[in-house]
């Protein structure tokens, strides 16, 4: 599919633009950005508890492990209030490659870090130093990215190039899982032995893929006149009920999603599951994820966003008790199918919700205001979310109730904040964030 078309906020003819570009400049790109982000929190899972954290007992290990995790949350805000304001004033290019060459850098580094037994304290120290280095660049890569598709789109398909991120994020846990599971498999080969380094090398080496792909991106004209001085607070003026329902929809659905890939994890090995058991339950959920998100996308631009993402939340909390269930079974091929579904049923939100947050916004401000609410969201949604329910499962004795009602709970916020935004799939683009 290609097309030129006019840019309708500034009046002027942009350069042609197909879908399979858009997709590797905003899918691609941010694959394997998340890519790096998502090792992390499989190898929080299976292995820096004992290499990072080795003086506690295991699961408690697990909990410090996903605390350094949610470190790497508390930089996403900065991030995406930074580069949001930059990619407003100056453009979105530049913006897409320096996030990812920081994310590039840092993971390599993570790679070689030294871990307790060598260096004591310093270990975990440098580990959080680093994270905070990736939630920084993580926090300003997903708001660009989805631009990018968004205000490059064809009429009535603005939720489905804006789910090329979303796709991006699953791609990014397949190939991570890949790896993973690969590092796994080999004879003899432990990955607590230091074969987990690969995947964090890899990660590194793999940014500069993305990278060749975003530096041949068409550069944008800002208009300087209308860019206001200081974007996010223009948003916050204009837009002050989207500002905070926005935050609303990241925090609860980065909980429900954080909790469905990062603590299912320790739950599955909890259940009596293997390491390459739980590798292979999120490898098939992420590659259903990646098919669902844009089918779920392209629903969106038919009969509306906001029906799709309700109906996500309402079904996915319906579905999670019966995950947990499944789960305890311990038979794997149900196991299986069950994160199948329940990644079908999480790809239903995030697949629209690039473009459901991207459209509440004008443009002049629109990097800023799609960055900084879903990154605060994020912070505080999916930070928390692994480390709070690996809390509450051992505070229930290892029952599962309390974090189903959790989970639960982050949908009912869900579908409400939801339900409060405007529904923008019929709205032009050129009429988008208008009061």
């Amino acid at each position: 599919m290609s097309q030129t078309q006019t840019t309708p906020e500034a009046g002027r003819t942009a350069p042609p633009v197909t879908s399979q570009r858009t997709f590797f400049i905003s899918g691609l790109g941010t694959a394997l950005e998340f890519y790096d982000f998502i090792i992390y929190g499989f190898a929080a899972s299976l292995v820096f508890p004992q290499l990072f954290f080795p003086n506690v007992d295991p699961l408690t290990g697990t909990l410090v492990a996903f605390a350094a995790f949610g470190a790497g949350f508390v930089a996403r805000p900065l991030g995406g209030i930074v580069v949001g304001h930059f990619g407003d004033r100056i453009g979105r290019k530049s913006m897409l490659v320096l996030t990812l060459l920081i994310m590039g850098v840092s993971t390599f580094l993570i790679g070689c870090l030294p871990t307790y037994e060598t260096v004591g304290l310093l270990a975990p120290v440098l580990l959080v130093v680093l994270r905070l280095t990736q939630g920084f660049a993580a926090g300003g890569e997903w708001g660009g990215a989805s631009l990018f598709g968004i205000e490059n789109a064809p009429n009535g398909r603005r939720g489905l190039w804006g789910s090329f991120t979303s796709m991006g994020i699953g791609l990014g846990s397949v190939f991570g899982s890949a790896v993973f599971l690969g590092l796994d498999a080999i004879p003899g080969v432990e990955l607590v032995d230091g074969a987990w380094r690969v995947a964090f090398w890899l990660g590194g080496l793999l940014v500069i893929v993305g990278l060749v792909a975003r530096t041949r991106m068409p550069d944008e004209k800002i208009d300087k006149e209308r860019a206001p001085r200081v974007p996010l607070a223009n948003a916050i003026r204009r837009h002050p009920k989207q500002v905070l329902l926005a935050i609303g929809v990241a925090f609860s659905y980065n909980t429900l999603a954080y909790i469905g890939t990062i603590f299912t994890i320790t739950y599955s090995l909890q259940r009596g599951f293997t390491d390459t058991d739980t590798l292979i339950f999120q490898f098939a959920g992420s590659v259903a994820f990646v098919a669902a998100a844009p089918l779920m996308a392209l629903l969106s631009d038919r009969i509306g966003r906001k029906k799709v993402v309700i109906g996500g939340a309402v079904i996915y909390a319906l579905f999670f008790f019966a995950f947990l269930g499944i789960v305890d079974t311990g038979i794997l091929v149900l196991a299986i199918f069950a994160n199948i579904l329940m990644s079908v049923f999480m790809a239903m939100p995030q697949g629209v919700i690039p473009s459901f947050l991207g459209e509440q916004f004008s443009k002049e401000s629109r990097y800023s205001s799609i960055s900084t609410t879903y990154q605060i969201g994020a912070a505080l949604g999916g930070g928390t979310a692994a480390p709070f329910a690996t809390a509450l499962f051992i505070a229930f004795g290892k029952d599962s109730l309390g974090v189903a009602l959790y989970s639960t709970g982050a949908c009912l916020l869900l579908a409400l904040c939801a339900f409060g935004l405007r529904e923008t799939s019929r709205i032009p683009t050129a009429e988008l964030g208008e009061r």
